[in-house]
């Protein structure tokens, strides 16, 4: 790996992103893993790794299992070769991993992806998959079904062993043998079946000796009974090695042919497993894709050095080639310049490999020719070479390579030497490599290099913040800002003599404790400036929470009022139709007492003013609120301005009380008479009463004094008196919750049933009718369906 690379620390991030992967092909991929240089690649690059990101996002990764590289083996079975049974498996397996990623894909509710092409490329072979998992079981044995022959051969070997044991089985069982057998058992010895026989008897048994104990006091013996079936299973077990040979010669020479499309399958494997493999460090570093550009312009928004621990790291904030080409660091040791400088080139090295990068939304980075940097103590012994000789060494060769698509990252530059003549060469570094328009971060400790930044156009000076009253360092980095090395404060703080620091101050120039001077004033300017600022942000998200607050409410109260007009439209119905149903009721007890003509009986008369009481009751919604003992503080005149309390309405007296204490007053356009204890009385037009019941209840009563009604006879009516008591009949139906009704109305010339049938398909509660059947009335009468 590039020497600068690894300076950036590129190879340890590429060893997590292999530590991803399972295969081995995907693990050399990824560490020879090379940063793009055009803009079209690196952009591509990136586009893949964020569709892998969303699709592991949605669908979760696919599995791409611990695949092996066929290709040698394919090759060989290409060129005549045979492979082995487990050679065949793992072709077997990695067209099964081919398959299932395809078939993730297939799944993904996606339309079109810059992976397309990838997965496109991914040919499923399931017949030579299930030819290979059906003949071979592992790599040491073969499927008895992989061909007719070798099930045939290995029948017989069965037949021919079952016939050889059961010999044998009399030998070891037999009276005569057992007393000159070591061990009533059976064996083999070189693929023959075999009894153990003591030494001394061997000849006793007659056979073929095949074998001596170690101790010498047993030797196997192949009884003569079994040879004839020994020698058959021998010749069985040298047919079935043929067999199975032709068998794997016979499967290797069909993935041969599947050679090209195999191994061109398992590339896009590989590539699909890498892209993943990013997609997934990603989610673990919670990294987004940055805005490529090749203008060498990077703004990276909370950016975070991904080898550092996520609950320690602090987020940066850089900007560098947009309105300035180079940035000075400054700041005290161990404060962040460095970590700065690695985070700007690691994070785009990783996004020229086509790596999301750990930043914040629309983070932009540049796509470079080359990335040059001086990090790190790199002196020498071997080759004599010191700290400021190893660093000069480095820098002599980034000068002739740098060029305008270059980044230099510069660490410490001048130090190691005289300071005077270390600044001085460290300004003069600065202006050949800004004449080759190279893109510049460098720290330093330097005053003169931050004079020389302050004076110079399109040079920006950075700082490591540090909190002096904690000799700790923040970790922000604030651009625009000329950093301190607070060596004074620091020594001062760990307890060096006051007066050894103050003789330190004196010691100095007065023109650099000029310059700090005016540095630690701008320090404080801009802490209380950007306390501010968060004070300002605060207030400001404080006003935006109580705005949203406030639109909430307004909305809430924007739902009540339509909800709160929507119940009152559908009681308003409600009581519409009870009101009109009472009034149906009433006007048929009133056609009841005509036609019994006792209209003029008096029980008859209560009866009916108690109804049209009963109606008045029930279509005012409005409860009649209890009156306080409120007392008139004079008597009422002409004239007076009043108000009428239970319904919260000014009026005007027209008229004193009567006899009953009813007063008439004009409220509005309308004169009513209302009883004096309703009235208060109002000094002026304006004043204002307190009226607890202003906010009124409304409610309705819900009982009404009507029976079920399941049919309705109109027959003799006219069409006008049909329809009316139609209407009656279904709004008593439907308060009773009753669903069917039978119109009856008769045969006759049909006119009354027309007009009930027409009036019948103008009301919405209707949600059918028909002619009744055979034992319902027939066409006599109408059967309604209600809603």
């Amino acid at each position: 790996m590039d020497r600068h690379y690894k300076a950036l620390e590129l190879d340890k991030i590429l060893t997590l992103l292999a530590d991803s992967v399972s295969c081995e092909e995907s693990k050399e991929t990824i560490l020879n893993l090379k940063p793009e240089f055009t803009l079209k690649k690196a952009e591509a690059n990136l586009k893949k790794t964020d569709d892998a990101f969303v699709l592991t996002g949605k669908f979760g990764a696919p599995s791409f299992g611990n695949m092996k590289n066929p290709a040698n083996m394919l090759r060989r079975s290409e060129a005549g070769g045979c492979l082995t049974a487990g050679e065949l498996l793992s072709i077997g397996e990695t067209l099964r991993i081919i398959r299932g990623v395809k078939q993730w894909y297939g799944k993904c509710e996606n339309t079109g992806t810059s992976l397309d092409i990838n997965f496109q490329g991914l040919v499923a072979n399931k017949f030579l998959e299930d030819k290979i998992n059906s003949c071979i079981i592992s790599p040491e044995e073969i499927a008895d079904n992989a061909s007719p022959a070798l099930s045939d051969i290995r029948r017989k070997i069965r037949t021919a062993s079952s016939k050889a044991r059961e010999v044998l089985d009399k030998i070891i069982h037999s009276s005569t043998y057992q007393k000159y057998l070591q061990d009533t058992i059976v064996t083999q010895r070189e693929g023959r079946y075999v009894v153990p026989v003591k030494a001394e008897c061997r000849g006793n048994v007659p056979g073929l000796v095949h074998d001596t104990s170690s101790s010498g006091q047993t030797v196997f013996i192949e009884p003569m009974g079994v040879v004839q079936a020994n020698n058959d299973i021998k010749v069985l077990i040298s047919k079935e090695e043929t067999e199975i040979e032709r068998i794997l010669f016979e499967l290797s020479s069909l993935a041969g042919s599947y050679a090209d499309q195999i191994i061109g399958s398992f590339k896009n494997l590989v590539e699909l497993d890498v892209i993943f493999a990013k997609a997934h460090l990603a989610y673990k570093m919670k990294a987004t894709v940055p805005i490529l550009n090749e203008k060498g312009i990077i703004d990276l928004k909370q950016a975070r050095h991904p080898l550092i621990d996520p609950a320690k790291v602090v987020p940066v904030d850089v900007t560098l080639g947009e309105t300035f080409d180079t940035l000075v660091i400054t700041g005290p040791n161990t404060g962040g310049k460095t970590v700065t400088l690695k985070t700007i080139g690691l994070l785009t090295l990783m996004a020229m490999c086509g790596m999301m990068v750990p930043c914040g939304d629309n983070s932009r980075l540049s796509v470079f020719r080359r990335v040059l940097v001086d990090i790190g103590d790199e002196q020498s012994i071997e080759q004599s070479l010191s700290t400021f000789s190893a660093h000069m060494t480095n820098i002599i060769g980034i000068l002739k390579l740098a060029n305008s698509s270059t980044l230099t990252l510069i660490d410490e530059l001048g130090a190691g030497t005289d300071p005077v003549e270390g600044a001085a060469l460290a300004i003069a570094i600065l202006e050949k490599l800004r004449s080759r328009g190279a893109k510049i971060a460098s720290t330093t400790h330097y005053a003169e290099l931050k004079e020389f930044a302050l004076k110079t156009p399109n040079i920006e000076n950075g700082s490591c913040e540090f909190d002096v009253k904690t000799l700790r360092p923040t970790y922000r980095l604030l651009i625009g800002v000329p950093g301190k090395s607070n060596a004074f404060a620091i020594s001062q703080r760990l307890g060096m003599d006051s007066k050894i620091v103050e003789r330190a101050k004196e010691l100095v120039n007065t023109e650099s404790r000029q310059f700090e001077d005016v540095v630690e004033t701008l320090e404080q300017r801009r802490q209380s400036l950007e306390k501010q600022i968060e004070n300002a942000q605060r207030l400001t998200q404080k006003a935006n929470t109580e705005k949203q607050k406030a639109e909430n409410e307004v909305a809430r109260a924007k739902r009540d009022a339509e909800i709160a007009i929507k119940r009152a439209k559908e009681e308003a119905e409600r009581i519409v139709s009870q009101t009109k149903a009472q009034a149906y009721a009433l006007i048929d007890e009133i056609d009841k007492a005509k036609k019994n003509k006792n209209l003029q009986n008096t029980d008859t008369k209560a009866k009916l003013r108690q109804g049209i009481k009963k109606i008045e009751e029930s279509s005012d919604p409005i409860e009649k609120q209890k009156t306080s003992n409120y007392k008139l503080p004079r008597p009422l005149k002409v004239g007076d301005n009043v108000l009428i309390y239970d319904i919260d309405k000014s009026a005007v007296v027209l008229a004193l009380p009567d006899k009953d204490n009813m007063v008439l007053v004009q409220a509005g356009i309308i004169k009513t008479r209302v009883e004096l204890s309703n009235l208060r009385l109002k000094e002026n037009e304006n004043e204002k009463i307190n009226n607890p019941y202003k906010n009124r209840n409304r409610t309705v009563q819900r009982s009404v004094d009507i029976h079920p009604v399941t049919e309705v006879d109109v027959r003799g009516q006219t069409a006008i008196e049909a329809i009316m008591a139609v209407d009656s009949a279904i709004d008593t139906a439907i308060l009773t919750n009753v669903q069917h009704l039978t119109i009856i109305h008769g045969k006759g010339t049909g006119v009354l049933r027309t007009e009930i049938q027409k009036h019948l398909r103008t009301i919405k509660q209707v949600k059918s009718f028909r002619l009744g059947t055979f034992g319902e009335g027939e066409s006599g009468v109408t059967i309604v369906e209600l809603k």
